[in-house]
């Protein structure tokens, strides 16, 4: 097809299907390269269109589809007659929000998760097997299912999409052990022409996410917009107890109306904060991973669509909220990394009004970090004591749950979670099969290498503790902070 009408085609798809006239910044080179077959790592602040950049391609793969080929017979290993694109997400709060937003702009979306009743899933199967849709979410868990790997490997997937890239890598900060599985997975399916994206990546970071993809740094073209946003003031704020931070959170509320959010460390300090604030009849929300799935969604909810809510939250909250009029983000407690601090003051002043960053320092939190640290980094002699519970204390950890082996394994300490981190890496290299949520599982596998190397365990601790002191040396920095965020990145 002539460059030409690529251009015209996809300045259709923006104005038909998302009502713009212009494609922003990179946008449109990206388009067209993974619609051309490239492959693409994209970083690009949240709200700034990082999904056009995969939506627009499998909308243009769609309409020059042959749609009059016929549907092949069952069990035969040939093209169906419409090219399907796959985002891979770890956002399953969310994907029906994106799916409901593509569908009412007339895409032929769906996605794939564990929300969905086991009749509603196989209806969904079927329907993805006829050759239905043209995007479909997944997480990378999906591919643990064999009945989903048999209904993918009956369509021709013409671009993979992965989202929140940076989960890819242990460099990062928000590493997810399943997805490290996208190199294979991405196999699978026929290597594929891939685009990677994520809001934030340091040059290590980016690095490891091309080789986790099983590909070469000269095939993946870089796109990365920056991280400069004019409109956020960058403030940090040294307090000596909670009271102090009880009265800055109290004080940007009066002084800004608008929505807002409030980042904590610990579920058990945020609670005792909002205690406080109620006392003090300050409404709010909170959000924190241990609330059930649909209270967290209707929290969601109520942020996003209703205006001026306050929300005190953990980490957990954040990925995929895309409201544009946050008019301040504070942190309570000191980031673990610039990364996550980062993506986190990045949701603010979406609308590119003026919004207030302040992170508030207390010395006391910086031995949170560490022991959150070390929590996120068992050691070769850890994993082999669980293994090796797991392998002769089945009947009773099956019996008994995780509290008993958490018992076994730290003894005293019992807020200790190492033992989280653990059982998820046993899932994710498949030592265990079974539940982890509750704990039922059996052995069976061997302890791999990657877990019994000593030395690349601590190497992964030690970048772990370089990442906690550029966040501290950013809070200690004198001159323009944003500078330094630049230079973190390397911009």
């Amino acid at each position: 097809m002539p460059q030409f009408e690529i251009t015209n085609r996809m300045k259709d798809v923006l104005r038909d299907f998302f009502g713009h006239d212009e494609f922003r910044g990179s946008q449109a080179k990206i388009i067209e390269r993974v619609f051309g077959g490239g492959h693409c790592l994209v970083i690009m602040p949240t709200g700034m269109g990082k999904s056009l950049c995969f939506q627009i391609p499998a909308i243009l793969h769609a309409r020059t589809s042959d749609h009059a080929a016929k549907l092949p017979d069952a069990g035969e290993n040939t093209n169906f007659k419409r090219p399907l694109t796959l985002v891979i997400s770890p956002l399953i709060a969310l994907m029906k929000d994106q799916v409901d937003a593509l569908v009412a702009k007339g895409v032929d979306a769906t996605f794939v998760n564990s929300s969905l009743l086991r009749d509603q899933r196989l209806s969904r199967y079927g329907q993805i097997a006829a050759g239905e849709y043209d995007l479909l979410y997944v997480t990378p868990e999906r591919f643990r299912k064999p009945d989903f790997c048999k209904v993918i490997s009956q369509r021709e997937i013409v671009l993979l999409a992965v989202d929140e890239a940076h989960c890819i890598s242990e460099w990062g900060h928000d590493f997810r052990p399943d997805y490290t599985r996208i190199g294979d997975i991405r196999k699978s399916l026929g290597s594929p022409a891939t685009i990677a994206l994520t809001a934030t990546a340091t040059p290590d970071v980016q690095a490891d996410i091309v080789r986790q993809l099983n590909l070469e740094t000269g095939d993946v073209e870089l796109f990365h917009a920056g991280i400069e946003r004019p409109n956020l003031s960058l403030d940090v704020v040294q307090v000596w107890d909670d009271d102090a931070k009880f009265e800055l959170i109290k004080q940007t509320r009066a002084e800004l109306p608008g929505s807002g959010v409030v980042y904590f460390t610990l579920i058990r300090k945020l609670m005792e904060f909002s205690d406080r604030l109620w006392e003090d009849n300050v409404a709010h929300l909170i959000y924190h991973g241990d609330l059930p799935r649909t209270s967290r969604r209707g929290l969601q909810e109520s942020f996003m669509n209703e205006p001026g809510h306050l929300v005190l939250a953990t980490n957990a909250f954040g990925m995929g909220v895309d409201k544009e009029d946050i008019r301040y983000v504070l942190h309570a407690d000191l980031p673990g990394s610039l990364e996550s601090y980062y993506q986190e003051i990045g949701r603010a002043g979406r609308d590119g009004l003026p919004a207030k960053c302040l992170l508030m320092y207390d010395e006391r939190d910086l031995a949170t970090q560490m022991e959150f640290m070390q929590w996120s980094n068992p050691d070769a002699e850890f994993y082999e004591r669980v293994y090796d519970f797991l392998k002769n204390e089945t009947e009773q950890i099956n019996a008994f749950g995780i509290e008993w082996l958490r018992e076994r394994i730290h003894y005293k300490q019992k807020h200790d979670r190492r033992l989280e981190t653990t059982l998820s890496m046993f899932d994710r290299w498949g030592v265990i099969d079974g539940s982890l949520h509750p704990l039922k599982v059996t052995a069976v596998g061997e302890l791999p290498e990657k877990l019994k190397d000593a030395a690349a365990l601590s190497g992964k601790l030690k970048r772990d503790q370089t990442k906690l002191l550029a966040m501290l040396q950013y809070v200690k920095h004198d001159g323009d902070r944003k500078e330094y965020i630049h230079d973190y990145f390397g911009l």
